[in-house]
């Protein structure tokens, strides 16, 4: 790690040190939001959050090796020095920021209303074959979790693969300044935060914040596939990726007959080549050739490229898969939005057996979410779903939707106003032999019904 310390992070911030002068001067090395993962030589940020106030934990942090803390209070009898601030968000934002400053290494944005954090996984792993990267941890992609992955960087590191996720207008142009991506990547402009963000366009309007805060060398990776995105001009070099055709670089001759692999083939810019990922679902043969245009940038060849995707495994709750008793269950329940919804019911459909998707409430889609949620049970319907078990206020009209397509087999699809009696009575609908997909907002609480599911 770059050397960063208490009088240095006081400057930076604009704040004051408070501790010993003889510590003034010690080697601060990264920074942790929670007092239990702080590391010896830690920076502790004590945020104050709706339950938890972190300034509560600042001794706990210095028992656990902390070097200083960044506070917005004075901390009574307090073990160790610390900085104090107006606002420790904006601290570590402009923390974050001058880090960044000091690394001379190829940075990538990405960000999309659904697969951003697939593709990431997938660009890590690519880019691992050759590089030592650094990627997003967990769900750290936000004004918070950015400054604190970006304070991760050491000399060891050779690029950094940065997700970077918003839900209103203005925050993806104080990410940028911060992460200053000399890639940026687009995956997909969709109904995620659709309430805020008032329409796709709102959408558009807000990712694309970003390019602002780039060199005129950087590049604009984007979802070609995507209609928005392809007639977009992002005023700088622009390469498009996805399954279409016209795109720059695409998959095709997409194959997969299980959960366990997906092969396709690359097309654009070198010769045809094949890729295999170790994993499940289309959306990966997509996200790829996103993948495949960063490690060319970087000056990999496709065989480094090819060794890459043989890394990749999916992040807990993105289309992890799970075997049990002669059941696979696809576990998605990290988050959900129609784009995404209808992303997994695509890939599930292709698969042999039958299929049963559990979906629940799709969340913030303010006025657009009846109609929403209704057109995904429609889609549920025409993809050819065998069972369909939905929980949810809203989830009421994907089970609507889906029976109006299914009128002639309206048992196929079962409504459950209440969590506890779908958790009784799961068990009985699922049969050996049946794939699973279990998918709703991350507030929905699924990843409570995997273990119903024998």
């Amino acid at each position: 790690m770059k050397i960063l310390t208490p009088r240095k992070i006081a400057e930076i911030t604009n704040g004051r040190y408070i501790g010993r002068e003889e510590n003034v001067n010690d080697h601060v090395t990264g920074a942790v939001r929670d007092n239990r993962d702080v590391k010896t030589g830690n920076l502790f940020v004590c945020i104050r959050g709706e339950r938890v106030d972190g300034h509560s934990f600042a001794n706990n942090a210095f028992d656990s090796g902390a070097v200083c803390c960044l506070t917005e209070k004075m901390i009574p009898d307090a073990k160790g020095p610390y900085i104090l601030v107006n606002s420790t968000l904006d601290a570590i934002k402009l923390l974050g920021a001058y880090y960044r400053s000091l690394f001379d290494i190829p940075v990538i944005g990405i960000t999309g209303s659904v697969g951003k954090t697939t593709a990431k996984e997938l660009i890590a792993a690519v880019l691992g074959e050759k590089f030592c990267v650094l990627k997003t941890e967990m769900n750290l992609n936000n004004e918070l979790g950015v400054p604190l992955t970006l304070l991760s960087l050491n000399e060891h590191h050779e690029a950094a693969v940065i997700e970077m996720g918003i839900s209103d207008f203005g925050e993806m142009g104080r990410l940028a300044e911060m992460v200053r991506p000399d890639i940026f990547i687009m995956t997909k402009i969709g109904y995620s935060h659709i309430k805020e963000l008032g329409d796709l366009q709102g959408v558009l309007r807000a990712k694309t914040e970003a390019f602002a805060h780039m060199k005129p060398s950087g590049i604009a990776v984007l979802n070609g596939d995507d209609e928005l995105l392809n007639v977009y001009d992002p005023k700088m070099r622009k390469i498009t990726f996805g399954l279409r055709e016209y795109n720059d670089v695409r998959a095709a001759e997409i194959r997969t007959d299980s959960t366990n692999n997906i092969e396709f083939d690359i097309l654009g810019g070198r010769e045809r080549f094949s890729v295999k990922i170790p994993a499940y679902g289309i959306h990966l043969a997509a996200l790829a050739p996103a993948a495949v245009i960063t490690g060319r940038l970087l000056d990999m060849t496709d065989d480094e490229i090819r060794r890459g995707f043989l890394r990749y495994s999916p992040v807990d709750g993105r289309a992890n898969i799970i075997k049990t008793n002669g059941i696979t269950i696809i576990d998605d329940c990290y988050n959900a939005n129609p784009n995404s919804v209808e992303a997994a019911l695509t890939s599930i459909s292709e698969l042999s057996g039958r299929c049963v998707a559990i979906l629940g409430d799709m969340l913030n889609l303010g006025t657009h979410s009846e109609q929403m949620h209704r057109e995904t049970g429609i889609f549920a319907a025409k993809s050819g779903i065998d069972l369909l078990l939905c929980q949810g206020e809203h989830a009421l009209y994907i089970y609507e939707g889906f029976i109006s397509e299914n009128k002639i087999n309206e048992n196929k699809a079962y409504y459950y106003p209440v969590m506890d009696d779908l958790k009784s009575e799961i068990s009985g609908k699922i049969k050996k032999g049946d794939t699973v997909l279990v998918k709703a907002s991350r507030g929905m609480h699924f990843e409570e019904l995997l273990t119903l599911i024998v």
